[in-house]
């Protein structure tokens, strides 16, 4: 049945198709005459319309003719057809993410990007005594400020019970932002905002490398040379590549249950040992036969021989295995710009999305509404799902990260002071990945919170305020890294 527009209101019928379509009469009939064929007050129409019809040809209507579903009759509009909620998100009016808005909500525009942060600075009111009780631990006021890197999924949110007593722990601003893809930072398209930059190799919005100069830009926006860079979760990795971007702008780093791989430091360093002493040993054992042999030249010429062809045969087969994985990554690629790719982040957001949020926790039970709708009110944000999919993209095609060596073997050049921090009980990221991890940067410090989960700044905000104060104390206290103020 054709109905490209069809709008009923209690006094008159507006009908931009054939009669034929419901009534059986060709041709187009006037206005004066519809009232005739179905008349609308009190009684039923006497043409039949079925209210699923009436509402499928107001959603295809032009624009040109208006109308509201206030003025339409029940009889025919039946009941309003809902999207699909989201982890309890309705989806029907998605936002801009800057009318949801918190009071203290801060935005900036950076690369052409409307990055969402908060500010906390330290409350004068504040004795010296409050703040020593709230903390347990001997008070420093430090220089610089501190910038908060959430993790996956979350948002500024996640740090909203720490930035306060941090503010006056340091005696300066502490800083929070929302990396590209999540929370109220805008969720730009790649093609459309590097068609706006005008830049030959315009910066993926979504990288990490973005999200590493946004670090830096705001430790400039705070008018200070340098920062503590916290960083959790995936936003630990953030951290590092921006101390590695800029080692002289990063005071220290705290890492909270990063999510950085951890080589295998003992294993490595024991087969390295292994191969040294072969090394060694087959080195005395040349030296000490210097007479000449035929058949040992002639075994060393097969020898080197055989080590060619084989060197030659693996770079073949090297080669064959990047082209494979370049095609499998263009193929990943195109799939998940696809609009099936979309349809599934929805859909597993919608199953495991709070879920994931109660597991992150050791004692699921903690979790409040409150904390549930900090973690899924960016669902109410315009094109949030086509953002998860273009940082996976991102994260796929990073191709900064192909040029730089692997993060394992950089991690013992970082210099600056350490701290890790992990839960015993982490179903996300494991203690021992931590431990690991600890035993690879050098002089780095180990805090292992007891029943805790992913979350420790969240679960067990006092224990883990104290642990940060600590390390200030023991690490800066005396020296004149910080500015240090009576």
């Amino acid at each position: 049945m054709k109905a490209s527009a069809l709008y009923f209101s209690s006094q008159q019928l507006f009908l931009a198709t054939p009669v034929k379509s419901f009534c059986g009469v060709n041709g187009f009939l006037p206005q004066n005459h519809l009232g005739n064929i179905c008349k609308f007050g009190n009684t039923k129409p006497n043409c039949k319309i079925h209210p699923i019809f009436t509402v499928k040809a107001a959603s295809s209507s032009s624009p040109s003719l208006a109308g509201s579903a206030a003025d339409y009759p029940e009889e025919l509009i039946g009941k309003r057809v809902k999207k699909k909620q989201i982890a309890g998100i309705d989806q029907d009016e998605l936002l801009d993410p800057r009318q949801l808005a918190d009071p203290d909500s801060c935005f900036c525009e950076f690369k052409g990007v409307h990055v969402h942060y908060k500010v906390c600075e330290a409350e004068p009111s504040m004795s010296e005594e409050q703040e020593t009780s709230q903390l347990h631990v001997p008070t420093t006021k430090l220089g610089f400020p501190m910038i908060f890197l959430h993790g996956f999924g979350a948002s500024t949110f996640s740090w909203h019970r720490v930035m306060k007593p941090f503010a006056q722990l340091t005696g300066s601003k502490v800083l929070a932002f929302d990396r590209p893809a999540f929370g109220l930072t805008s969720r730009v398209r790649h093609s459309t905002h590097s068609h706006a930059s005008g830049d030959t190799m315009p910066l993926n919005p979504y990288s990490t490398a973005f999200s590493v100069l946004a670090t830096l830009y705001f430790i400039d926006f705070l008018k200070s040379e340098k920062a503590v860079l916290v960083g959790h979760s995936a936003g630990s990795l953030t951290a590092v590549e921006a101390y590695f971007e800029a080692p002289d702008r990063v005071a220290a780093l705290i890492l909270v249950a990063p999510a950085i791989v951890a080589p295998r430091s003992a294993t490595k360093s024991a087969k390295e040992n292994q191969s040294d002493k072969d090394n060694k040993v087959q080195e005395s054992n040349s030296t000490s036969d210097k007479r000449p042999n035929l058949f040992a030249r002639i075994g060393q010429v097969l020898s080197n021989f055989y080590r060619y062809i084989a060197n030659t045969v693996m770079k073949v087969l090297k080669g064959m295995l990047n082209v494979v994985n370049s095609l499998y990554t263009k193929a990943l690629v195109a799939i998940l710009r696809s609009a099936v790719a979309i349809t599934l982040v929805r859909m597993i957001i919608d199953k495991f999305g709070i879920a994931a949020v109660k597991n992150a926790w050791y004692d699921a039970t903690q979790v409040t509404d409150h904390i549930l709708h900090g973690y899924t009110k960016p669902l109410r944000t315009k094109d949030w799902d086509r953002a998860l999919v273009d940082f996976t993209v991102a994260m796929l095609t990073d191709s900064q990260a192909k040029l730089k060596p692997p993060l394992e073997k950089r991690l013992q050049n970082i210099s600056c002071p350490v701290l890790i921090i992990t839960g015993d009980s982490d179903r996300l990221v494991p203690s021992w990945n931590a431990e690991r991890l600890s035993r690879a940067i050098p002089g780095s410090q180990l805090e292992i919170m007891k029943s805790c989960g992913h979350l420790p700044h969240e679960e067990k905000p006092d224990e883990f305020v104290s642990i940060v104060a600590n390390f200030f104390n023991k690490v800066f206290s005396g020296s004149g890294e910080f500015c240090m103020q009576t």
